[in-house]
């Protein structure tokens, strides 16, 4: 896989070139970084899917997906999440290359025309989108909303990070709130894709095997039409946690969940994020990590228990799922397995192991042209993009010293509990 090659384009616009010949497929997204804020997630989750149901001159769904047909079967999408204080807003166009068209159709160039009549040239009817496709749009959102809350796992796990992240835009859901979504109206939606195109961070990224310059000529004459005044952008990042919040509440389910939430000292663009994500795969990360073969394998504490690490925050969460009688004997357990890891219990086949685990994690996740896209999106933020390759040389430059000097760093914030009030047992998840 070539190199990102990125060129800003236009004040706070970056685009990114990835050539990658092995897919007979090319992917062009826009994601558009504006900071978190309460009172205007929910807006923005919103204008983000009524945003690629249509456009000024392809003014309803119907027409558009007819569009998309003759452009060899396109599909258009868009996605919405947090990274760090920021809300990302994605808007992504996919298709087949240019070698693969018909004559001389140059389809890098039309699906970028496309994306961006949907960026820059909505429809828009007496200042407000249509007011129809905002009520299906509402339900959409709405809907997810409610299987979160169903999904217990998500529900707990996001209910930790608002207790732990209460006074930072990082504890902010990412659609907002179920009340924010229903209050929201077109004009609001409006008002939304407005203040993004003025505000916004832009990062444009192509992935594909044909020569990347008829898009980036689309977006860089389409920026230049408009007035941009981009935010200054920023992650508060809270080293270490003076004390400790214990939170807990009570729910009709069988199976409680229990997250532990760290503060690791560690954050980007510092020297020690490869170092702290290889200490978190090594305490939770794999099948063959601490947590799994300790606590849920051999004492047989939990249904699952796994660590994650939120590099530009500098969070760990343990996240588990116990029976209501084991949760403290869990929550022991786990804080002795990183004991463990500070006093340097870790075997040299520990260290391997997660190595090459994460090195494949690293490859694997390009197996497809969306895969490379949300690859390198992930790192639009961070101070240094790595290819897969020179992330794996990283990892394996790693000693077991600064594994452990990572694990010292770590302090308990936030303990949250979602605790079952049934007794039978069922493998609930």
């Amino acid at each position: 896989m070539s190199q990102l090659i990125r060129k800003q384009i236009a004040d706070s616009v970056s685009f990114n070139a990835i050539k990658v010949s092995r897919f007979k497929t090319m992917r062009i997204s826009a994601t558009a970084f504006l900071p978190l804020d309460k009172a205007t997630a929910a807006n923005n989750a919103l204008m983000s899917f009524l945003m690629t149901r249509s456009c000024e001159k392809y003014p309803d769904f119907t027409v558009l997906s007819r569009k998309l047909s003759s452009l060899y079967g396109a599909s258009l999408s868009s996605g919405f999440r947090k990274m760090g204080d920021m809300l990302a807003l994605t808007f992504s166009i996919s298709g087949i290359d240019d070698r693969y068209a018909l004559g001389d159709d140059v389809i890098s160039k039309e699906l970028s025309d496309l994306l961006c009549d949907v960026l820059f040239d909505p429809y828009i009817k007496d200042g407000a989108f249509d007011p129809v496709e905002c009520e299906q749009e509402r339900r959409q959102l709405i809907d997810m909303i409610d299987s979160e809350f169903n999904e217990k796992r998500v529900y707990a796990s996001n209910k930790a990070i608002s207790a732990m992240c209460e006074n930072e835009a990082y504890g902010i859901n990412r659609y907002g709130d179920r009340e924010s979504v229903l209050k929201a109206t077109p004009q609001d939606l409006y008002k939304a894709w407005q203040d993004m195109l003025k505000n916004a961070r832009f990062e444009i990224i192509f992935v594909g095997d044909c020569d990347s310059s008829n898009a980036c000529d689309v977006f860089k004459k389409r920026f230049s039409q408009i007035e941009r005044t981009p935010l200054k952008l920023k992650t508060e990042v809270v080293r270490t946690a003076d004390e400790v919040k214990t939170i807990n509440e009570d729910m009709e389910l069988s199976q409680s969940k229990m997250i532990l939430g760290f503060r690791t000292a560690v954050a980007e663009p510092d020297d020690d994020v490869f170092a702290t994500r290889l200490m978190c795969a090594v305490l939770g990360g794999t099948a063959h990590s601490k947590l799994f073969c300790n606590v849920r394998e051999k004492l047989s504490l939990c249904y699952y228990c796994s660590s994650s690490y939120i590099r530009q925050k500098g969070i760990m969460l343990v996240e588990s799922g116990v029976e209501r009688d084991n949760i403290e004997k869990a929550k022991n357990a786990i804080l002795a397995e990183i004991e463990a890891m500070q006093n340097g219990d870790i075997t040299d086949e520990e260290l391997e192991a997660t190595k090459l685990s994460m090195s494949n994690a690293f490859y694997s996740s390009c197996d497809t042209v969306g895969g490379i896209s949300s690859y390198y999106l992930a790192q639009m933020l961070d101070s240094t993009v790595y290819t897969p390759a020179q992330a794996v040389e990283k990892i394996n430059s790693i000693t077991k010293e600064d594994v452990v000097r990572c694990a010292k760093k770590l302090t308990l914030d936030t303990v949250f509990t979602l605790t079952g009030t049934q007794t039978q047992d069922t493998q609930e998840v």
